[in-house]
């Protein structure tokens, strides 16, 4: 906390400093008593009616009012990483989207609008019909994965953001999907300022994660000699171990493309049954990002999800990447404590927004 030379707290905070991550202390919950402070760090996203809004690094927002502040100031936009590969938001950004890649994709501006839908024949009208039945989108299935169905926002889209977001539904209502927008929050350059705006607008934040990164030769140390056989395809057997919704063609285009695709799979217990693990990696440059590490629920505990990863870093480190990267949910606690063990930190968190139904309605004042 900021502290003068006569030892008082001090706020040194302003409207002014909207967009900049500070850290405040404030008085606690009424009944906590006067000696009780809550202190609070994030980006400064509003000032407004004697309120301020404050967006952490898990994207959650606090209201402070301005009379419980007791102290505040301006603090750097993202703590220094002790340990672990340096890297910007950006670059993991882009990265992640390069990993998950659209069948289709328009740019809006800096914004990526992505979509990753199956074609369907055309539905014929029935007899005596003219055209098709309202608000039916002919052509279209239900996309696959919200990382390859939603906006990338990575600067201006060269609209106001009104303007934008009505642009950006109309592209995914045309696809008959819904809109998505992926932001980011608790790094340098992260969007708080966006989620802030989107939230006012009525959107609605359905699912978080978090984006981690670590060192790739500790996990390839890791291997203890079980059978993980490596494929650049997949096959029926790999997909009944993911299990995902979906898993059509257009599944296996996002799963199989990218700069350099590896599957991992530790055999089943008997021929004909999906492996006991599988695992997916893209090798980009000097990064691996891992995904979509499944295991048998009879074998977990048994470290194949180790043996998977470290299969498939070892082949990256064999391609020149030494950094890795993956995805995990923010409630995945047994995920997250292996990728923890293997010596990975999080980066950043990252939020899919969901359009609201209806026109867009500003639920306050905004900063466009």
């Amino acid at each position: 906390m900021e502290i003068s030379a006569a030892g008082r707290l001090e706020v040194r905070i302003t409207p002014a400093d909207v967009g900049k991550r500070v850290s405040v202390r404030r008085l606690g919950e009424p009944g906590a008593g006067p000696e009780k402070f809550t202190d609070t760090v994030g980006v400064l996203t509003s000032w407004d009616d004697g309120v301020l809004m404050i967006t952490r690094r898990d994207g959650e927002s606090v209201a402070i009012e301005q009379s419980a502040l007791v102290a505040g100031k301006v603090v750097p936009a993202a703590p220094a990483r002790r340990r672990g590969p340096a890297a910007s938001y950006r670059e993991l950004a882009r990265l992640a989207a390069r990993a998950w890649r659209p069948v289709e994709s328009e740019r809006l501006g800096e914004w990526e609008l992505r979509a990753a839908v199956e074609a369907e024949p055309p539905q014929r009208p029935a007899p005596g019909a003219v055209g098709r039945p309202a608000g039916a989108v002919a052509g279209r299935r239900e996309g696959f994965t919200r990382r390859a169905n939603s906006v990338l926002p990575l600067g201006d889209p060269g609209l106001p953001l009104d303007a934008a977001l009505d642009a950006v539904r109309r592209w995914y209502g045309e696809r008959g999907l819904p809109a998505y927008v992926q932001t980011a929050t608790g790094a340098e350059g992260t969007q708080e300022l966006l989620c802030a705006e989107l939230e006012r607008r009525g959107w609605v934040r359905e699912v978080t994660a978090e984006l981690w990164t670590g060192a790739l030769a500790p996990v390839a140390d890791r291997a203890e000699g079980a059978d993980v056989a490596l494929s650049r395809t997949v096959d029926e057997a790999w997909l009944g171990r993911y299990g995902r919704a979906g898993a059509g063609e257009v599944a296996l285009r996002v799963l199989g493309e990218g700069p350099s695709v590896w599957f991992a799979a530790v055999p089943g217990a008997a021929a004909g049954e999906p492996p006991a693990a599988i695992g997916r990696c893209v090798v980009d440059g000097r990064w691996a990002g891992f995904a979509a590490v499944e295991v048998d629920p009879a074998r977990r505990r048994q470290g194949l999800a180790t043996e998977v990863l470290a299969a498939l870093a070892r082949r990256a480190l064999d391609e020149g990447a030494s950094a890795a990267w993956l995805q995990v949910e923010t409630d995945n606690e047994g995920g997250r404590a292996l990728y923890r063990a293997l010596g990975f930190l999080p980066h950043h968190a990252y939020h899919h927004y969901r359009a609201p139904q209806g026109p867009q309605t500003p639920a306050g004042p905004g900063r466009s």
